[in-house]
């Protein structure tokens, strides 16, 4: 599947030194976005459709980054309107012309989903746009998400058709099509699946805003890699799923990763390049050296400043003029010896405020060069209209400086662009006639908001809203010397030439290929309806507990040791009333009414409680604390651990607790008798969580010399001396049975957090081990579909329940039986 050693374990090493820019070889890869990279026509002689590869789309320019024996296919729509008697023609020659896959979407669907949801909701929410007002922007229309769901459908459906699950990878792109993820993965739950954004992602302030919030992160966390353009980006979407689905996530030996049901997601941060090939070769087009040629004698003696910017209310064009402006009004010697020339690409989607923007252009623009020009000369030259991407080249070649200035901008490829053109080629030397001997120099302004601002250290970085920060950079951009523009450029095209899009491509295929290499290693449970459906990745031999399975091995057994966590296994975890109720209460009395059990709770919760929420049940262990006390009934003492300490430590703990709970609103401290415990769940998530990190690092130095641990959980930070656990507990529970003369031959262990693990790793170990005389039935099972060290699970509490009044209807059966039994006998006993 890869050539060896390319991939990088999380867990391991790298297997050999090959070097990383080895191509990973698939046997196929599908690319779906929005659109085919393909230029689509209609010859009106005899009314056929006409195909032609588009030689500067991105999904067209990624597959030099895989080798060339891989199989593409892409699936996409077309950007004109096909006939629906001229669909399956029209798809059966893009299949085996171009494989191309092609979604036809109905007219009204492409206005709703496209212009609609994708152009009026997302687009201007992950620019930071929020509809605060009628007039500023469009409220949440739930029809234009229904068409989004039904587009993302449409393409899910192509998908399914020509994927070959256990081969194919399937490489996702940008916001049109967040949901793809959850339909295929419902459908193919083993999918090898990446998604990238090539847009910003917002703040979760911003971002929590979207009604459907919840539906697309879960979409999105249904890909095994999702990429970003840049950090700022990724992490805003890992505190999107910090704060509103409560997930952590971790970086291991350089990569990021969320863990989501059993599955890690990797995040993946790569910005995207250029086609260094290509755009040489449209260097040496012969209309690009007469169209460089016009340029430079037209501005003669003149500095060359370039814009490049779609038609967009986010691209700062307007701001940029104004910045313009200021510098011609504060630098009367610039006039007449700058030019800006202002190349506007077609508007992507309609709107009111398209129209608005480009009205503001064409104003300024006038101001400028009414105000600033003179007879032949005009500062601005603004061009509103489609030109060739040759002509942008030469303008390119031609600009001393160009600057992007947008407000707000995913991966603007611009001044990537501008850098190659302007190392240019050895023909384009020749036709400016400019000696091999002379260096090649640029100048970039970038604005702060652009995805590729940090790649970019070399450029002049302003703040877009700043008019005055723009003319500055102007200025400054204008009067560097020769020489600092050498080293500046030499900077940038290391970078540019060295991060291209084979780069991008062939970095995002090895990942994803890392991410995906143990898919076959786990089960898959599907659960969950419409868009909350997930994947839960879990071990081969992880299974449910059924009734059945489980009462055959209690009937036959004669000893059994049953151990129950407390919180989130008998009563919910979120229950705002943590006290039994009578059936719980009830149904502990039945188990415990059976000789052949003992039963135990074993909780973290201080012993007060715990002793007074079970007061009626005689014949109940109690473990409190993790086990630092234990009663075996209500008749007996409780014990202490044998690892009582001097409790000094929490004199040195408390303290320091008392700092963070007062600096970190929402947090308390915990006392027990054995330990201290500071909460965090009801403090800001990533606060909370940082403030926790710190906190377990503060106290781990301060306690170096005393006998405690100090560890991290769920929203805590505890304290507690050392050797005091779950598992230490269970095992010392079950040595004491053993050593009385009762050893357990069926030991169930049911319990749902972390600290339920050490109990079950305790019970694995001991059972393999020669501490029962016979190897016991175990049965040690969490709660929640989730890893885990246990063998099985049940759902949720009321399962859990079920169960437990099972397993006690049957010994409150047999106890029946057995006294009847005893009751018949003794007449004849005394006969005798």
């Amino acid at each position: 599947m890869t050539a060896p050693g390319i991939i990088t374990d999380i867990d391991g090493v790298t297997s050999s030194d090959e070097d990383s820019n080895t191509s990973t070889t698939w046997d196929r890869k599908i690319i779906v976005a929005n659109f085919l990279p393909l230029h689509t026509s209609k010859d009106q002689t005899n009314g056929k459709w006409c195909f032609a590869w588009d030689e500067d789309s991105l999904l067209l320019q990624l597959k030099d980054g895989f080798s060339a024996d891989t199989e593409v296919l892409y699936i996409g729509s077309l950007k004109v309107d096909v006939d629906a008697s001229e669909q399956e023609e029209v798809a059966q020659k893009l299949l085996e012309d171009y494989r191309c896959i092609p979604t036809f979407l109905s007219p009204d669907l492409q206005k709703k989903f496209y212009h609609g949801f994708c152009k009026q909701q997302l687009w201007p929410l992950f620019h930071y746009m929020l509809p605060i007002c009628l007039d500023k922007g469009d409220l949440f229309d739930r029809s234009l998400f229904q068409a989004y769901v039904s587009a993302n459908k449409i393409f899910a459906d192509k998908v399914v058709e020509v994927i070959n699950s256990d081969e194919d990878y399937v490489w996702v792109h940008d916001y049109h099509l967040m949901l793809l993820p959850t339909f295929l993965r419902r459908r193919l739950n083993r999918v090898r699946l990446g998604f990238f954004l090539h847009s910003p992602f917002p703040s979760s302030e911003i971002y929590r805003t979207l009604p459907v919030r919840d539906e697309i992160l879960r979409a999105l966390l249904n890909a095994d890699l999702i990429g970003f353009q840049t950090f700022d980006y990724a992490r805003h979407f890992l505190s999107c799923c910090s704060r509103m689905l409560g997930l952590n996530y971790e970086s291991k030996r350089g990569y990021i990763g969320l863990e989501y049901f059993g599955r890690t997601v990797n995040v993946k941060i790569l910005s995207v390049g250029v086609h260094i090939g290509r755009l040489q070769s449209l260097l040496n087009f012969p209309d690009t050296f007469t169209k460089v040629q016009e340029i430079e004698q037209r501005f003669k003696g003149k500095k060359l400043l370039l814009g490049v910017d779609d038609m967009d209310i986010f691209k700062g064009i307007s701001l940029k003029l104004l910045g313009l402006e200021l510098l011609l009004e504060r630098h009367p010697k610039l006039r007449g010896e700058i030019v800006l020339v202002q190349i506007v690409n077609p508007a992507r989607s309609m709107g009111k405020d398209v129209n608005e923007a480009r009205e503001e252009a064409i104003s300024i623009a006038k101001r400028v060069n009414l105000c600033y020009g003179a007879p032949g000369y005009e500062p601005v030259l603004l061009i509103d209209s489609p030109i060739p991407f040759y002509e942008k080249i030469a303008f390119y070649v031609a600009a001393e400086c160009c600057i992007v200035n947008a407000v707000r901008d995913g991966m603007n490829l611009v001044p990537y662009e501008y850098i190659v053109c302007r190392q240019g080629t050895e023909e384009m030397d020749k036709c400016r006639g400019v000696g091999l001997e002379l260096p090649h120099t640029s100048t970039l302004i970038v604005s702060e908001f652009v995805g590729c601002s940090p790649s970019l250290s070399g450029a002049f970085r302003v703040n877009p809203w700043s008019v005055e920060d723009v003319a500055d950079a102007l200025y400054q951009a204008t009067d560097l010397s020769v020489s600092e523009k050498q080293l500046r450029h030499e900077k940038h095209y290391r970078y540019v030439s060295s991060h291209h899009v084979a780069y991008w491509a062939r970095s995002f295929a090895q990942d994803l290929e890392r991410a995906c290499k143990d898919h076959y290693n786990r089960r898959c449970w599907a659960i969950g309806f419409g868009l909350g459906f997930r994947v839960v990745a879990l071990s081969p031999s992880f299974r449910k507990l059924s009734f059945n399975h489980i009462i055959s091995s209690y009937k036959k057994t004669h000893g059994r040791a049953i151990f129950l966590d407390y919180d989130g296994t008998l009563v919910p975890e979120a229950s705002i009333d943590n006290t039994p109720s009578a059936d719980i209460i009830s149904m502990l009395n039945n188990l415990c009414s059976d000789p052949k059990n003992t039963v135990f709770i074993v909780s973290g919760r201080g012993q007060t409680s715990l002793d007074e929420w079970f007061a009626s049940c005689d014949d109940l262990g109690i473990a409190a604390e993790h086990g630092y006390f234990i009663r075996w009934m209500k008749a007996t003492d409780w014990e202490s651990s044998s690892n009582v300490v001097d409790s000094d430590w929490k004199k040195i703990a408390e303290p320091v607790m008392r700092l963070y709970t007062e600096t970190t609103d929402g947090s308390y401290i915990e006392p027990k008798e054995s330990a201290l415990v500071w909460h965090h769940q009801y403090a800001d998530p990533d606060f909370g969580s940082c403030q926790a990190k710190e906190l377990l690092d503060h106290l781990e130095n301060v306690l170096a010399n005393e006998p405690v641990v100090v560890k991290r959980g769920q929203h805590i930070v505890e304290v507690k001396p050392q050797g005091v656990s779950k598992g230490v507990v269970v095992e010392k529970l079950i040595r004491t049975l053993v050593n009385s003369g009762k050893p357990p031959d069926f030991v169930m262990c049911i319990g749902d957090d972390r600290s339920d693990e050490d109990m079950f790793e305790s019970i694995n170990s001991a059972s393999s081990s020669n501490l029962f005389p016979a190897v016991p039935e175990v049965f040690a099972c969490t709660v929640g579909q989730k890893p885990s060290k246990a063998k099985y699970y049940l759902e949720d509490t009321g399962e859990v329940i079920r169960l437990l009044q099972g397993i006690a209807a049957i010994s409150t059966k047999q106890n029946k039986i057995t006294h009847n039994q005893v009751s018949f006998v003794r007449p004849h006993e005394a006969d005798d």
